[in-house]
């Protein structure tokens, strides 16, 4: 790298002032950088690439930070691009259901702002910390994907630096470069590692006028799925199904949020509380609804099954705990994403064991196992990502967007 102080100057004037030598709480996943810039515009952090351009530095974008640690940590970081001071809604269409959003935005604030025209962004923010650019960068839903879809199917358009500092914009779902690339989808769930996430366009939904939560104590984990699937195949139209359950034989909960007008509310709410059996309504979720089930410094793992494979992938954690004589904390969506936790201070080599049971019995629930976060020493253990199908496509769009491997190099799946 260039000198530092010469580097630094630059950033500086490339964003009012607002760089700064790194320090210890700008790690990336125990990768330390040399040096901070916070932008406050896409056009600043188009001049701030250009600065990393030319003097060769690696760049890794951070919104608050809360999801900093997970994936896998990067080969390298000189600079961190800190967006967390791009705040705002930049335009509300209410009238077509439409907010564009800039990257740096809380998500709190986003859902304050528009719940005040009756209108809600219906993605959910497990950590409670999320900004918008983190939420698309790790494609992040929370329980209500069930009803309203993910981050990809609510984002509809995308204002992005490439890393040669050159600011891009998609629009619209159909809107494609000559390339045949959805950025907007590309860039969703990417980890920062094709583009600097600037601004984003969302499709709403009115918010609901009332909500109710019918959850039920099941006797075991057959009894948990059954009741969940009884009331997905039901009509009784659920924004989410959850099932929380928690380690060593623990009784799993099953928690059905509805929501819309009171009197249907209140129809679908009975309906469903006979579906469950012996359930109980009220208005609020319960204390561990859209948490994930780890903590910092826990391994957390992301699970994902079809529907029918709900109880294999249920058996498939109770056999990987009973093996290793680890807790494992289960938490999510009986429509097929679930979250696994195990708290750290766990033998690595028993968390590795447990990974390699859920992967090798991934078959019988036809799906995938991700390490999203784990200490260090299970990092070293494991294949983070495991098999993923599309990875010679997905080398190739990462050399297109970045040949230079300046964004977030090694941080997404494959070494990308």
């Amino acid at each position: 790298m260039t000198d530092p102080a010469t580097v630094l100057s630059e950033l500086a004037e490339a964003c009012e002032g607002l760089a700064r030598p790194a320090d210890e709480s700008d790690a990336v996943a125990g990768v330390a950088p040399s040096l901070v810039a916070a932008p406050r515009s896409a056009d600043q952090v188009a001049e701030v690439l250009r600065v990393a351009a030319r003097h060769g530095l690696t760049v890794v974008a951070r919104g608050a930070g809360s999801k900093l640690d997970w994936g896998v940590p990067p080969e390298r970081v000189d600079l961190v691009v800190d967006t967390s001071g791009m705040t705002g809604v930049v335009e509300h269409a209410s009238g077509d259901l439409v907010a564009v959003v800039r990257a740096g935005t809380p998500m709190a604030d986003v859902q304050q702002t528009l719940a005040d025209a009756d209108q809600q962004l219906a993605l959910d923010d497990p950590t409670g910390a999320g900004t918008v650019g983190g939420t698309v960068a790790t494609a992040v839903s929370g329980p209500r994907r069930l009803l309203y879809g993910t981050v990809r199917d609510l984002l509809i358009g995308i204002t992005f630096v490439r890393a040669d500092g050159v600011v891009a914009k998609a629009g619209g779902k159909v809107v494609k470069n000559v390339a045949g690339y959805d950025f907007a989808k590309l860039l969703a769930g990417s980890f920062g590692t094709l583009g600097v996430i600037t601004q984003a366009a969302f499709r709403l939904h009115p918010l609901a006028r009332d909500r109710r939560t019918v959850s039920v104590r099941a006797a075991g984990a057959a009894a948990a799925t059954r009741m969940a699937q009884d009331v997905l195949g039901s009509q009784v139209v659920p924004s989410a199904v959850e099932i929380d359950a928690p380690p060593g034989g623990g009784r799993p909960e099953v928690a059905v949020l509805l929501e819309g007008v009171a009197e249907g509310v209140r129809a679908r709410a009975a309906t469903a509380a006979r579906l469950l059996g012996d359930a109980e309504q009220r208005p609020a979720m319960p204390g561990w609804w859209g948490r994930y089930p780890f903590a910092v410094g826990d391994t957390g793992l992301k699970l994902t099954t079809e529907i029918a494979g709900l109880p294999a992938l249920l058996d498939a954690v109770r056999r990987a705990g009973d093996r290793t004589g680890l807790p494992v904390h289960v938490r999510g969506s009986a429509a097929g994403v679930l979250y696994a936790g195990i708290p750290s201070g766990g033998d690595p080599a028993g968390v590795a064991t447990a990974v390699s049971v859920l992967r090798a019995n991934a078959a019988t629930y036809g799906g995938t196992v991700v390490v999203l976060t784990a200490p260090p020493a299970v990092r070293a253990g494991v294949d983070v990502w495991g098999p993923v199908s599309g990875i010679d496509l997905m080398r190739r769009v990462k050399h297109e967007m970045d040949p230079r491997r300046t964004l977030a190099p090694g941080r997404f799946v494959g070494g990308i």
